[in-house]
This record gives structure tokens, C-alpha cells and sequence, in this order.
């Protein structure tokens, strides 16, 4: 009993480091940039060695990916989008209107995180096309979410007649995206509320409009 109590303390300060690690980078990839941020960087801000960065992440290209996948997650569970509860809460709404309002809703907290490492990542990517293959394109992960959304809206009451799962799914990919929210609320000083809102009700004017 008293080795596992022991792994246990052990595994759980293992995890506290990686949490440090990860946070300290997020810090200095915010505030100086993927490129002028080093390793070593890392290690001071986070308080260990800079070997044990190597070891958790093997170079700075992965800890950059784990970064922003910590970030698009809100938390380091290994849970995919798809299985969040926010997605799974609004896939169980009865009607359209209430999935789409909840679907954007999780979707701007998840947008709100990501809007202030976005430039750096696409700042790496353009300059590092080992960075880039991290995130790959074809297919698009973000495009698969917002078409596995789309799947279930528009099977429900309160869709608007003839919208195809194919439309749903573009229009969600194209108005839930990070470029369309730093544009308004980064570059033109939007609240992420009123983007939100304005996202929800653009959306459900579009897509909703049926009996239910």
C-alpha cells in the first residue's frame, strides 16, 4: 500500500512539473514569440532543468503542439473536442436553436484561449514546416468537429427546411473560426459576449427558422 501511495505522489509531481512547463511556455511564446523563446527559456521560468524539458517534450516543436493543445482544451486531459462535455452537452439539446446556442458558446471559450497564442502559432508554421506538418490541414480537425455538429443540427426540430448538414457545417467552420474572432474582438474591440451573440444569432438566422 505504501509503493503505490508512493507512485502516486510521484506520478501526481510528475504531472504538477508538466503543468509548469506547459504554463511557462505559454508565458514566453505570449509575451516574446515561438522563435526568440528557448528551451532554456522554458526551464528557468518553469524551475527545472532544462533537461527535464527535453525529456517531457523532446524539442521545443512538440512542447509548442502541446501547448496549444492544453490551451484549445482548457485542461491536459487527453479528451478530444468531440468528447468534451461542452460539445456532448450541446449535441443532448432537443431543438436546433438551443444546440446552436450552446455549440457557440463552448466554441467562443474555446476561441477566447486560443486568440492569444494564434499569431505565434501561424507565425511558426509559415517559418517551420516541421511545425507546420504538426497541424495538419488534410483533414481539417476543426473542420471535422464543426461537420460532426452540423450532422446531428440538423436533424433536429427547428431547422430550417432544405439546410443540409454539408451548409450547417460550412457556415459553422466559417463564423466559429480564431481569424473572424480576432478580428472583431482583438482588432476591433469587440467584448466576447458580443460576439457571442452576434455569432449565435447570425447563425440561427441561417439555420433555424423550422417547427419546433
Amino acid at each position: 500500500m505504501a509503493e503505490v501511495k508512493s507512485g502516486n505522489r510521484r506520478a501526481e509531481k510528475a504531472r504538477e512539473t508538466r503543468r509548469r512547463m506547459l504554463e511557462a511556455a505559454r508565458e514566453l511564446f505570449t509575451e516574446q514569440g515561438y522563435g526568440a523563446t528557448t528551451l532554456q527559456d522554458v526551464a528557468g521560468r518553469a524551475g527545472v532543468a532544462v533537461q527535464t524539458i527535453y525529456f517531457t517534450f523532446g524539442n521545443k516543436r512538440t512542447l509548442l503542439k502541446e501547448v496549444v493543445d492544453v490551451v484549445v482544451a482548457g485542461d491536459d486531459e487527453p479528451v478530444p473536442t468531440m468528447e468534451r462535455p461542452w460539445f456532448l452537452d450541446a449535441l443532448a439539446e432537443p431543438t436546433a436553436e438551443g444546440h446552436l446556442r450552446a455549440h457557440v458558446a463552448g466554441a467562443t471559450a474555446v476561441l477566447g484561449r486560443m486568440a492569444e497564442i494564434d499569431e505565434q502559432v501561424r507565425v511558426a508554421c509559415a517559418t517551420d514546416p516541421e511545425v507546420a506538418a504538426l497541424w495538419p490541414t488534410d483533414p481539417d480537425p476543426r473542420l471535422a468537429v464543426q461537420q460532426a455538429a452540423a450532422e446531428v443540427l440538423v436533424g433536429k426540430p427547428g431547422i430550417r427546411p432544405g439546410v443540409t448538414a454539408a451548409r450547417a457545417g460550412d457556415l459553422l467552420y466559417g463564423l466559429l473560426s480564431t481569424e473572424l474572432y480576432l478580428v472583431l474582438v482583438r482588432d476591433r474591440g469587440w467584448t466576447p459576449k458580443s460576439w457571442e451573440r452576434w455569432v449565435f444569432e447570425t447563425l440561427r438566422a441561417q439555420l433555424c427558422g423550422g417547427d419546433g
